[in-house]
């Protein structure tokens, strides 16, 4: 084999109705998972960002009593950087006081996206009421069971008209459907008025046991096997309790589960196996080192409660119920993903769950939570836009929420309009739902893996999609770069159009079709636009440069031409994935085309990305090379960067004038430790 898919064991046999999968070797594990994949957040550029609050507050031309605490930095293949803030006002947290800063490459800012507004300085910081009728408040907006809460913080609250005096109460507890709550509730500090509430704890749907025959990533030795992955996903029993982390699981063959309900371990399979592929997914195709972007996993507890019909993420993991009667378990692939993206929701835009900000949060699990089920393609649980479709808890067949039409479900939205705030953000979620089907398939019927889906549009328009694939990196760039917590619809379509120019560039054609989505669920118009006139060159005089399909054009090596899913596309879904073996090997792909002799400037660009397992810092052990007849124009080994990261690169053609011109890129590696050298979007201007 020549790439291990992402998250599976080395080797391992088949046996019952579930994955036996020996340990990872500590030498096997990035081949593994398919390389080390992007590098996690560092840790220094926060630190780096924290030392320079003060004077960038300053700079802001911020109130001098307020102080910024970094959350996190983004960086750009450009050097661009992207410093998402939140703040204090004389020592008080500013609730809803976030904000993204977006520097250029030098260093100069150059917009800033700002949550509600610039000023959170309140009219008074005295309160009248006392912490502890607050604390009432709180109890009382919490109707909970065994409640514990908070004495009250005072803070500041953003979410309100003016920047408001306020206490913020946590309430703990466990309502009457055994739903733990940890209900955060913000008390006007001064008329004892409850201004909003939200809870940590996201709820969701999910299925039985269902993923069928998988190999599992675990840990341990014979005798002692952990349900425990590389990154640190584990899973453990709960046992019937709502409370504390539960047993991890252990087996002593490494032989899992039964595929029913008979075994303990059949249900914890599921759950491990979702948030594999859910760390898998964001890890390969976003750049993104798992929900907090440090590399680490999280814990799934399942079996939790007695005849609980439900799932939920609380801020640190995932939860299981074992559905009605305790036999049937709700371990649905894409409920890991929906609910483990409420934890990169969390740790990016932070969007509040009331208001447009809650739908576009439960949208964004559903967005993401069906692109985990697209990436792990089970053939147990067919890729579809469809929500909780296996579940059945309609008691007629029919899934939870539709993305295609949200509103065949009785409830959720296909528009926006001004007030589809005051709804639950499960069914507020209905608009950008929509606006992901539309941006990705188009509108119109059709029928895709053997599903049927008819998507109209609210402006009566027709809109022509990009694939799913795209839109995903679209809306995460998005989440992650340009919304706050209180981020609107309105803000949404802002920030798909800088998202799409930021990847595609302006004028192109996944401007055009995110932009034009958002119109078709009527999204508030934006000041933002695609601009330019024409898209960025795909393939220019060049057959095929994008990949997407295969083999055409190119001549080479077999197998370096792929869509597997080891490593993201620039676009699309193909690329040239050269090296990625761990083992001695020798891969090129070549192409000859014509450069006019009337050409005023011709150039080939591509993009090119870069991860290494090597280890050393000195020695170049594996090298890639692009060549233009026969003569090296660009080299990259184990040690070029960045890495994990798509940049584009531009040869100058002006020597060829009038002349054919024949393109190769090689690779060569050792006999040990990958380096994948990724090409895509390879073209030509004249």
């Amino acid at each position: 084999m020549k790439r291990l898919k992402s998250g599976l064991a080395t080797g391992g046999l088949l046996a019952l109705a579930l994955a036996i999968s020996p340990a990872i070797p500590a030498g096997a594990a990035s081949a593994a998972s398919g390389g080390k994949g992007p590098a996690p957040e560092s840790q220094s550029l926060k630190t780096v960002e924290q030392s320079k609050a003060a004077s960038s507050a300053k700079a802001l031309g911020l109130a001098s009593g307020e102080q910024l605490t970094v959350k996190s930095v983004i960086t750009d293949p450009s050097g661009a950087t992207h410093v998402r803030y939140e703040r204090t006002i004389d020592g008080l947290r500013v609730v809803g006081g976030d904000f993204v800063s977006h520097r250029d490459a030098s260093g100069a800012v150059k917009s800033v996206t700002w949550n509600v507004r610039k000023s959170v300085t309140p009219a008074t910081t005295t309160p009248k009421i006392s912490k502890s009728t607050a604390q009432q408040a709180g109890l009382a907006a919490a109707k909970a069971n065994n409640e514990k809460s908070t004495a009250g913080e005072l803070v500041v609250y953003q979410g309100a008209k003016a920047p408001t005096l306020a206490y913020e109460v946590v309430t703990e507890g466990i309502k009457a459907d055994q739903t733990p709550t940890r209900l955060h509730t913000i008390v006007d500090a001064v008329t004892g008025k409850t201004l909003t509430s939200w809870d940590d704890i996201k709820e969701g749907t999910g299925n039985g046991i269902f993923v069928g025959t998988v190999s599992l990533a675990t840990s341990g030795s014979s005798g002692a096997y952990t349900m425990k992955d590389t990154h640190g996903n584990y899973a453990t029993d709960l046992n019937q309790a709502t409370s504390g982390t539960g047993t991890t699981f252990t087996d002593a063959d490494d032989v899992w589960g039964n595929g029913s309900q008979s075994s303990r371990q059949s249900a914890a399979v599921d759950a491990h196996y979702g948030a594999g592929k859910t760390y898998d997914y964001y890890n390969t195709q976003l750049g993104r080192a798992g929900i907090w972007n440090n590399g680490t996993g999280a814990r799934s507890r399942v079996h939790y409660g007695q005849n609980y019909v439900n799932a939920f993420w609380d801020g640190t993991q995932m939860t299981y119920g074992d559905g009605a009667s305790n036999a049937a378990p709700l371990v649905e692939l894409d409920v890991a993903g929906h609910e483990m993206s409420h934890g990169v929701t969390e740790n990016t835009a932070g969007l509040n769950y009331s208001g447009d900000a809650g739908g576009l949060n439960e949208a964004t699990s559903d967005i993401f939570g069906t692109a985990v089920e697209w990436y792990a393609n089970n053939p147990s649980d067919t890729p579809d836009y469809l929500i909780g479709e296996e579940i059945n808890l309609n008691g007629n067949g029919t899934p939870l929420r539709y993305m295609d039409k949200p509103s065949k479900d009785g409830a959720s939205k296909d528009c926006w309009s001004s007030s589809l705030g005051g709804l639950d953000p499960h069914y507020s979620s209905g608009p950008l739902n929509h606006w992901y089907y539309l941006a990705s398939e188009g509108s119109g019927a059709k029928t895709i893996n053997g599903v049927s889906y008819n998507s109209p549009t609210c402006n009566g328009a027709t809109v022509t999609g990009i694939t799913h694939a795209k839109v995903e990196k679209i809306w995460y760039r998005t989440l992650s770069t340009y919304l706050t917590s209180s981020s609107t619809y309105a803000s949404a379509r802002t920030g798909v159009i800088k998202a799409a120019k930021d990847l595609y560039g302006a004028g192109s054609a996944e401007c055009t079709a995110v932009d034009s989505a958002m119109a078709a669920i009527s999204a508030p118009a934006s000041t933002e636009t695609c601009g330019g006139t024409t898209p960025p060159p795909t393939g220019g005089s060049l057959t095929n440069g994008g990949f997407e399909s295969g083999q055409t054009g190119w001549t080479g090596t077999s197998g370096p031409i792929t869509n597997n899913t080891g490593r993201p596309a620039h676009s699309g879904s193909w690329k040239l994935w050269l090296g990625g073996n761990g083992t001695t090997a020798s891969e090129n792909e070549s192409q000859t085309f014509a450069v006019p002799s009337t050409a005023s400037s011709p150039t080939l660009t591509y993009w090119v990305r870069i991860d290494t397992s090597e280890t050393t810092t000195s020695s170049a052990y594996d090298k890639a090379t692009v060549s233009l007849n026969g003569t090296t124009v660009k080299s990259y080994s184990n040690l070029s960067t960045p890495k994990s990261s798509y940049v584009q690169v531009s040869v100058d053609l002006t020597a060829y004038k009038g002349t054919n011109v024949t393109l190769k890129f090689a690779a060569t590696e050792d006999s040990s430790l990958q380096t994948s050298f990724v090409f895509d979007d390879v073209a030509t201007s004249f």
